[in-house]
């Protein structure tokens, strides 16, 4: 409703004052419609994410291709590790496996550092979104990397320890499981310590045999997990039998149609209101701040809505549907959280499956606290919401970072208020917070860009 009354607003402006007598100059007004009373340059947009007006070389696309080094690198590295490798050069298994650890180490710190390096050095031939696609390519590399080494380092040690192992450590999906029951059920055989032994005498050419270490180390598997719509690393992850035509054709007039609407509203409803936020902010008037914040949380929440749909339901759809990937549980019900824990437990359930999986139960499996494996855990989104900001707007701030890190008292802020005061109370902080906080920082990141890179123009337009 709101972005229906500003196309009203600008065909009053606009469209009506140039209304030609006769009807001789209907395709100006025509034009005059598109221009001033939709106001969306489908050109401009195809510029601006294209990253057209990047400098010589397009940066962008050169470290977009250079992804697949560390790739490539990180599953040599594992081939060798699986293999007999330490008897060709004299060392010992352990003094392989040190080694081996050491380069993924340092395989994938260096996936974070270079989009850093390089738009540090050179930034001004970047764009922006050019800038922001190579941050988020090379962060999602760096998770999927992460999962790809620690699982097959797990499934290593299950080869050579002995006893009974433990199931998270055997990185085995519900498809495995399902699998294994059917040939159970059909055959008779039972799993193995390793995870489960593939019924080679099957008749039922339709249940595929399952994957073990370390025949899972091809190129084919890990372009598939790379492309896959999961940051969690299995050997056989769950499939589906076919294509839904009709479901993948919805999901991708989704994507198509809400991407286009998402611009338009963005263009017309939300750069203005950020453009507007400047001066009382630069002024630091609270007044007329809270009052651009307010005004900026409407469609700033709108927008992000609308994001989470086309990315988390649409897009990630879409890819699994392509891709025949049959776990699909992408988000729970994040808008019924009564508490900021649940929320984040709920809203990017790729994204909190790795983090648990990865980093808060190995932390635990350490002998760390539940609480300091949480806020490490905190601490560790806090650093990737800043690095996916601050690094393409080469403004290095912390806003990000602390408003993640403010999620840790916040949290007691709204279990106290979920306790004592009810849960909807409790969802209100959460809602609250989700729509007062990102126009908050975004109106704090546009006005250090502008001063980081504008201040002389800025000057020079306010003295003039």
């Amino acid at each position: 409703m709101g972005g229906f009354r500003l196309v009203l607003e600008n065909l009053i402006k606009y469209v009506a004052s140039l209304m030609p007598p006769g009807y001789v100059q209907v395709v100006t007004v025509l034009f005059d419609l598109v221009r001033y009373g939709i106001r969306v340059d489908p050109v401009q947009w195809f510029v601006v994410l294209t990253g057209k007006g990047e400098g010589e070389g397009y940066p962008s696309l050169a470290l977009v291709l250079y992804s697949v080094i560390p790739v490539v690198l990180c599953l040599v590295v594992e081939k060798c590790l699986a293999k007999d490798t330490h008897l060709m050069f004299g060392i010992s298994t352990t003094t392989l496996e040190n080694v081996g650890m050491v380069v993924h180490v340092i395989n994938i710190i260096v996936v974070v550092l270079i989009p850093m390096v390089f738009i540090h050095v050179r930034g001004h031939t970047f764009s922006l979104v050019g800038a922001m696609a190579v941050c988020f390519l090379y962060c999602i590399l760096f998770l999927k990397l992460w999962s790809y080494v620690q699982v097959n380092m797990w499934c290593r040690a299950n080869l050579k320890q002995r006893g009974p192992r433990k199931l998270r450590r055997q990185s085995v999906s519900i498809g495995v499981i399902q699998n294994e029951r059917e040939h159970n059920g059909s055959n008779g055989t039972n799993g193995t310590a390793n995870g489960f032994r593939p019924n080679s005498d099957s008749k039922d050419k339709a249940i595929p045999d399952l994957v073990l270490y370390p025949n899972n180390l091809h190129l084919k598997d890990l372009l598939y997990f790379l492309l896959a719509p999961t940051l969690c690393y299995e050997l056989n992850f769950p499939r589906t039998s076919r294509i839904r035509k009709r479901f993948l054709i919805k999901r991708l007039l989704e994507v198509v149609i809400g991407w286009h609407i998402v611009m338009g509203l963005f263009q017309q409803w939300m750069i203005p209101s950020v453009r507007n936020s400047l001066i009382p902010f630069s002024n630091m008037d609270l007044t007329k701040t809270s009052e651009r914040l307010l005004k900026l949380a409407i469609p700033n929440h709108l927008m992000w809505l609308c994001f989470f749909y086309l990315t988390f339901h649409s897009f990630l759809n879409l890819m699994g549907e392509v891709l025949h990937f049959a776990d699909r549980k992408f988000y729970n019900d994040w808008w019924n959280a009564n508490n900021i824990d649940i929320f984040w437990r709920n809203w990017n359930m790729p994204v909190h499956n790795w983090c648990v999986r990865h980093l808060y139960l190995p932390m635990i499996d350490l002998g760390c606290p539940k609480q300091a494996a949480t806020v490490t855990v905190f601490f560790f989104s806090a650093f990737f919401h800043e690095y996916l900001v601050s690094v393409p707007l080469k403004t290095f701030k912390i806003w990000a970072f602390m408003g993640m890190m403010a999620q840790i008292p916040l949290s007691f802020v709204s279990k106290f208020m979920e306790r004592h005061y009810g849960p909807r109370l409790g969802n209100t902080v959460v809602w609250a917070s989700i729509i007062l906080g990102q126009p908050l920082a975004i109106m704090m990141y546009y006005h250090d860009y502008m001063i980081t890179h504008y201040n002389d123009e800025l000057l020079l337009n306010g003295a003039t």
